[in-house]
């Protein structure tokens, strides 16, 4: 599997956007807002005018198919920023995961920020190819090992992990039921390769015999 590319902001990254997304330069905190789980963030369709920090909390970007079902394409999680277009509309929804806390940072008009923002649109394309990588995966137990490895990568290597998402979230991520996305959890549980603590938190007991599974 390729290496996974982290999106958290750098910081020097964020400094040097602080003219072109009035992100104040004088120590002042950008004004943190608040997100109830399931609240949405903005909707396909809907003009930008903002891009987003996570502070904490998680957010999924998805779109509506048209047969009514859900595609998720992204996972954001604390630290990394999301909302970048290539035009001047979204193109898909966001939607906070959880309890999720949000900085805000508005383009100024009239500036170009072609050449501060690149660094990010660049982490934001090569996550979508890890994405395509991840569902082009042939079997189930590959996608959602490649997957767990994503997200213990974006949490910093660590062996015990949270996932904020639920089963359907992760199963509309990876292009599979939320009955298999179970039964694979399951399995890898009983063959000793990850311990459950509570709904949404994981340790990674056997982090080499994961990845050989995506490998």
């Amino acid at each position: 599997m390729n290496a996974i590319v982290n999106t958290r902001v750098p910081f020097e990254i964020l400094t040097s956007l602080a003219p072109q997304l009035d992100v104040p330069n004088d120590g002042r905190p950008v004004p943190l807002s608040f997100f109830h789980a399931g609240s949405e963030i903005y909707a396909q369709g809907e003009k930008v005018a903002s891009h987003y920090q996570i502070e904490f909390g998680a957010v999924r970007i998805y779109r509506l198919l048209a047969d009514g079902r859900r595609q998720i394409t992204a996972f954001h999680l604390a630290g990394e920023m999301f909302g970048f277009e290539a035009d001047l509309a979204h193109h898909f929804f966001a939607e906070a995961i959880v309890t999720t806390g949000l900085r805000t940072f508005r383009p100024v008009a009239g500036l170009d920020r072609s050449r501060e923002l690149l660094p990010l649109a660049l982490r934001c394309m090569v996550r979508a190819q890890e994405h395509l990588l991840v569902v082009g995966r042939q079997t189930a137990i590959e996608r959602i090992a490649a997957f767990l490895i994503d997200m213990a990568d974006r949490q910093g290597e660590l062996t015990q992990i949270e996932l904020p998402m639920s089963r359907q979230d992760i199963g509309d991520y990876l292009g599979l039921t939320i009955e298999t996305v179970s039964r694979v959890l399951s399995r890898l549980r009983d063959r000793g390769v990850l311990k459950f603590h509570g709904l949404r938190s994981l340790e990674i007991r056997k982090p080499e015999t994961l990845r050989s599974l995506c490998e």
